[in-house]
């Protein structure tokens, strides 16, 4: 009998190869022959689910985007918007090995899309569903009048994303310095700042 073979879960091997590659030796040294000796493939049998080096990039970096974005909806909703919008926020920023893995490799795409138009429009789409989250928390602060008053919506979406990558940015180039409790400290002070005080 054949063997059944799971093509989207290869894929997923492939991407995961790909991103081991680029955070042991950099964007520049992925190659599909790289990553197909990174995940113990065959070079004819990764081309059977990439037939270039931008379609396995482009997959690789919208797994990223995927993987967080599945974290986000399985967060748990506790009905204080403060809390549910930092929960989410703590999903983009390097908190643990695994979030720290995902922003070294994102960095790495941001960087290559600038001068990639195969990778340049992905960039661009998720850039966009990430600036609208930031929209629609502050949107949701607005509405519920826990905003200090005078505050421009526009402009403190983003100002929030602009912190948020910055946390993400600095997280990984100085990951002994900028701290998970770092991190969370500097994203709580952003809203004790942002927010009408609670009652006391």
């Amino acid at each position: 009998m054949p063997k059944i073979v799971d093509h989207e879960k290869r894929r997923v091997l492939l991407a995961e190869a790909a991103w081991r590659v680029i955070r042991r030796v950099g964007i520049d040294g992925v190659s599909v022959r790289n990553v197909a000796e990174e995940a113990g493939m065959s070079l004819g049998s990764l081309r059977h689910y990439f037939t270039t080096q931008s379609e396995l990039l482009a997959f690789s970096m919208r797994l990223v985007s995927d993987r967080v974005y599945e974290r986000i909806t399985k967060t748990s909703w506790s009905g204080d918007p403060r809390q549910d919008m930092e929960n989410i926020i703590a999903e983009l920023v390097p908190l643990d090995d695994e979030r720290l893995a995902e922003c070294e490799v994102w960095m790495a795409f941001a960087g290559k899309a600038v001068a990639d138009p195969s990778l340049k429009s992905l960039n661009r789409e998720i850039y966009d569903s990430l600036r609208n989250l930031f929209r629609m928390f502050i949107a949701t602060l607005a509405e519920k009048g826990m905003m200090k008053p005078g505050v421009n919506e526009e402009l403190e979406a983003e100002k929030l994303f602009a912190l948020v990558d910055g946390l993400v940015v600095h997280g990984v180039i100085c990951p002994d310095e900028v701290t998970r409790e770092r991190i969370a400290a500097v994203v709580s002070d952003y809203f004790d700042h942002l927010l009408q005080p609670g009652p006391s």
